[in-house]
């Protein structure tokens, strides 16, 4: 046996009971399920999944688990299997019961503390089995470890069926199976497991944890799914995931790996012909979306090296060359990965990382790996260092009309072509901006709007498409520009939600293939540019119906053709009815669009939502970029889906 099989072997055979820690019990869970998952509503329901997985993942990183299976089953409950050591069945010295029965009862009790169990750990929260066990209705578990199978049943967090062992045959070799149902009286929002959310978090947990195989299984009639995911590159094919549908400078991606005083670095690029730049960074598998002291680590090293290059090589002159952080990361799709012992979050969500130390280990690590990459591949390093270039004398064009739209008395509306007709109130939280396709709409909304809280922003004709401009392209767009002048909320790196003028941006295009474009090409904008207000959830999109029946004294305003036929079925033959197709908004007046479309007593509108702002970058690029093969092959795939279209 060689020296490593041995080490592990060892560490295999100390995993006992003594390196369980317990920290503090239980009672508080139920009653407070809110402090130990964030919300009882949707995301907390499937955090109880994330609990259990990484188990899982934790193993894996450990060494001793490669394949998970996370399956929901017929009745909306969840399963989830790994071939890791399995949960200790032996006695708990503190609590004098077994290990298994401590991990499922007792808060803070496992092998994540006081090093013993772990020396990295995934996760946010670390709550583990105990808190899903006690919002369960019921869960049991079965752990196969020295040849037998332990089994222990649960209700409410409490013990049903104490320990023993299964005269039964072990579907693995060895490792945990974890079944529990959410307990309905705690997750009274909803307890449907989202087949979606799951997916897209275990593909993520796959990208980040190369070489573990993570298997989804939908078993519920209405969603029959199944797929597994492995990737032996880890983050570089979730980089080259990312980039599908986007022209890349260089193929394969930049993959560094390294460790550094307990720290493992992992971080992965490439380089596309995109404007805008994509970069993601994790540590313990956590999505860490404040950023924190590892992504500063990354940026600085990045921008050092390509400046490093570019003196040496002669593409930059002078110290006045100098390409700034924004210059070298356009274009850029980047995943930067770290495992921490000892993470210390931060900021408003506990999504930024605060250790000092994570900043010089990925530095470190990265800039070496990469300074040597550029100096062996000359043509990537140039195509990179151009690209910078390129990036900067936009920023320098640029610089002019930004000083335009920082302030909304800094350009005259007047003089645009869409002319802003504001509200009364200055009060953000209750005003609206409606951006109307076309002056006749315009001129509808302006006067059928309740001045007071409604502002009207009509635009004439398409706006750029920003998935294919540089930024001083943008800024040269009038209609662009008048929309970030109303909003007062700047854009890019200056951009800050908390000038917004209005906390409803609303979308009001008409009903047809030029109105659909329009919306498209404005949500492509508030993403690519005005991220936070999508995130905040300023962004509607206005609901206007497609036509209006009138018989006698009778009238109503239908949303669908399938509408129409149950209207026109329901009505009399006499007399006849009359139906009005609104092809536009232009042909509705002002007292019609106000009924129908403005009046928030009556309206309909849709909040733009996030949930999976990944696929989100991936539809927008393939959506609005320069491939026609994968826009093509959406179209085909879902033009089925689509209704009432005008052609």
């Amino acid at each position: 046996m060689s020296d490593e099989k041995e080490t592990k072997a060892q560490r295999a055979r100390e995993y006992d009971a003594s390196q369980i820690q317990v920290l503090e019990g239980l009672e508080a869970v139920r009653k407070r399920p809110g402090m130990y998952i964030g919300t009882t509503a949707s995301q907390g329901l499937h955090h109880l999944v994330w609990e259990i997985v990484d188990n899982g993942i934790d193993e894996a990183l450990a060494g001793f688990c490669d394949e998970i299976n996370v399956i929901v089953e017929k009745d909306n409950s969840i399963t989830v299997t790994d071939n890791g050591r399995g949960i200790p069945v032996d006695i708990q010295a503190k609590t004098g019961k077994p290990a298994l029965e401590t991990v499922f009862t007792i808060l803070h009790a496992g092998g994540k503390f006081g090093g013993g169990g772990y020396k990295v750990s995934g996760g946010l929260h670390g709550v583990g089995a105990s808190v899903v066990n006690a919002l369960s209705t019921e869960l049991d578990v079965r752990v196969v470890r020295n040849d037998k199978v332990y089994y222990m049943d649960f209700e409410r967090g409490h013990v049903k069926t104490a320990m023993k062992v299964l005269d039964e045959q072990a579907t693995i070799e060895h490792g945990t199976i974890v079944h529990f149902q959410p307990d309905p009286d705690i997750f009274q929002e909803t307890t449907t497991f989202d087949i979606k959310v799951l997916t897209t978090r275990i593909r993520e947990l796959s990208f980040l944890n190369k070489g573990l195989r993570i298997t989804i299984s939908d078993k519920r009639p209405e969603t029959p799914t199944k797929e597994s995911f492995h990737y032996e590159g880890g983050i570089r094919h979730y980089v080259e995931y990312l980039n599908e549908n986007k022209d890349v400078l260089f193929d394969p991606p930049v993959y560094v790996e390294g460790a550094e005083n307990g720290i493992t670095v992992e971080v992965s690029l490439q380089y596309t012909d995109d404007y805008h730049s994509n970069l993601m960074t994790f540590t313990n598998n956590i999505h860490t979306y404040e950023g924190g002291t590892h992504e500063t680590g990354f940026k600085t090293a990045l921008t050092r090296v390509i400046n490093d290059y570019g003196r040496k090589n002669g593409f930059l002159k002078s110290s006045e060359d100098a390409l700034s952080g924004d210059d070298v990361r356009e274009g850029l799709t980047a995943v930067v990965s770290i495992k921490h012992p000892n993470p210390q979050f931060e900021g408003q969500t506990k999504t930024k990382l605060g250790n000092s130390d994570a900043r010089t280990a990925t530095d470190h690590l990265f800039s070496e790996t990469f300074n040597r990459f550029m100096m062996e591949n000359p043509d990537v390093a140039h195509k990179i260092v151009d690209k910078g270039i390129l990036a900067s004398k936009a920023r320098v064009a640029a610089k002019r009309a930004r000083e335009v739209t920082r302030k909304k008395s800094g350009l005259e509306i007047s003089n645009l072509p869409g002319k802003l007709a504001d509200n009364t109130s200055k009060d953000p939280s209750i005003s609206e901006l409606f951006i109307v396709e076309g002056d006749s709409a315009g001129g509808s909304a302006k006067q059928g709007r309740s001045r007071l809280t409604q502002a009207i922003l009509p635009i004439r004709g398409k706006i750029l498409n920003v998935e294919k401009a540089s930024l001083d392209k943008i800024l040269a767009n009038e209609e662009i520009r008048s929309l970030f002048t109303a909003m007062g909320t700047g854009f890019g790196n200056e951009f800050d939600v908390s000038k917004a003028n209005y906390h409803k941006l609303i979308i009001m295009t008409d009903a047809d293939v030029d109105g659909a474009h329009i919306r498209t090409l404005l949500l492509t904008l508030f993403y690519r540019f005005m991220r936070p207000i999508v995130d905040a959830g300023y962004v509607y999109i206005a609901q206007p119906p497609l036509y209006q029946v009138r018989q006698g004294k009778y009238m109503r305003y239908i949303d669908s053709d399938e509408e129409l036929d149950q209207v026109m079925g329901s009505l009399q033959p006499s007399p006849k009815p009359v139906i009005q197709r609104y092809k536009g908004l232009g042909e509705m007046d002002a007292e019609q669009l106000w009924e129908t479309t403005m009046d928030p007593d009556k309206r309909r509108l849709l909040r733009v939502d996030l949930d999976d702002a990944i696929e989100a970058d991936k539809v927008f690029s393939m959506l609005m970029g320069d491939k026609v093969l994968p826009r093509r092959e959406f179209i085909e795939e879902n033009a089925t889906f689509v209704q009432n279209l005008d052609l």
